[in-house]
């Protein structure tokens, strides 16, 4: 959410073998794994050993990760909230999303204990809220981010998912530092300075907001930082007033965005090469339909196995959500639907990686 501040050839080919296709159709895999019960958290279904592994660019090779943003803005550290959410959805996380700005540095030791688990960290950062994107792209932070790289060097050896500004749609402003080309030279000034001061662990994410609006924007073509930076592309669907279910969730249009395919069709068709990731989704509460978040979790678990190019859902799991409660167990109903969806096969085929 806003609120919350060669290489193609390699990627291909690991796409094409890990993503398992790149078309829309067919019908949903369903099946539930036989993962860990409510209550009891796991590594999900039972895994015939060395069948499913890992790329390099922690794409899985089959199925696709569980993740989750845990009790987002409750002031909960990651710690207790992830053990929480996994309590409450009755399996451990594959990735777990933390949100940092400015001269933070991460992971912290408290995420560094998390990623133990073994769970992948999926890393959220705003560079500068002090500095245009333009600034940064010229060097005016390269002190805060080789102090960044630094620690990572020094703490963290395990791979990570890293995503540099997320949702950058909304904070366009053509003039002023903050037009999509400074965006573009921002993403890849930040991802190449950490690389030449010794980061090879992070793994990097390009993250829209997943909202038809801004696609209509003539600039919005260019925000994308290009392929030699980006080795996931992503997106934050919210189920709002537009969506009925899965389907309508990854692949919402508007009636005054004519041609828009969807996010997901849009995506398959200009990254064939890249895994995408569903980095944040939520379902708000429906006073007119109080059955609405079990229907939509039912709908995930069908409607799923047609968008094989996506491997990893990141649940943002919030009371305080800027536009509602996505709390995946506000009602029972939808508390057993979600967890059932945790156990598909799809998400229990791959183990997550060591740290």
């Amino acid at each position: 959410m806003s609120r919350i501040t060669g290489v193609a050839v390699l990627v291909a080919g690991a796409c094409l073998t890990a993503c398992g296709g790149t078309a829309t159709g067919g019908t949903a895999t369903g099946g539930l794994g036989t993962g860990a019960g409510p209550g009891k958290p796991g590594n999900g279904a039972a895994r015939a050993p060395g069948a499913c592994t890992v790329t390099d660019k922690l794409i899985p090779t089959c199925g696709a990760w569980w993740g989750i943003a845990p009790d987002v803005f409750s002031g909960r550290g990651p710690a207790r909230a992830i053990e929480l959410a996994e309590r409450r959805m009755g399996r451990r996380a594959d990735i777990v999303h933390v949100y940092h700005r400015g001269g933070e540095l991460f992971p912290t030791a408290e995420e560094r204990e998390v990623a133990k688990g073994p769970r992948l960290l999926l890393v959220n950062w705003k560079p500068a809220l002090d500095h245009t994107w333009a600034e940064v792209a010229r060097g005016d932070v390269d002190g805060r981010i080789d102090r960044l790289a630094e620690h990572v060097r020094r703490t963290f050896p395990g791979r990570f998912f890293l995503t540099i500004h997320h949702e950058p749609e909304n904070d366009v402003r053509e003039g002023g530092g903050y037009s999509a080309a400074d965006y573009t030279a921002m993403f890849r000034h930040v991802v190449t300075r950490l690389r030449e001061q010794g980061v090879r662990n992070a793994v990097t994410v390009m993250t829209y907001m997943g909202a038809p609006n801004w696609t209509a924007r003539p600039w919005f073509g260019r925000l994308y930082p290009g392929d030699d930076v980006v080795d996931w592309v992503a997106f934050d669907p919210y189920a709002d007033g537009r969506v009925g279910d899965f389907a309508t969730l990854v692949d919402k249009t508007r009636p005054d965005v004519p041609g828009w395919p969807g996010f997901y069709r849009w995506m398959q068709a200009r990254f064939p090469a890249k895994p995408i990731m569903v980095a944040e989704w939520g379902a708000f509460e429906r006073p007119d339909a109080p059955h609405f978040k079990r229907d939509f979790f039912d709908s995930v678990a069908r409607q799923i196995g047609n968008y094989p190019q996506i491997k990893a859902l990141v649940y943002f799991d919030s009371p305080l959500a800027p536009r509602g409660d996505t709390r995946f167990d506000t009602t029972p109903g939808a508390t057993r639907a979600f967890a059932q969806l945790g156990r598909d096969r799809r998400f229990t085929s791959t183990p997550v990686p060591a740290s």
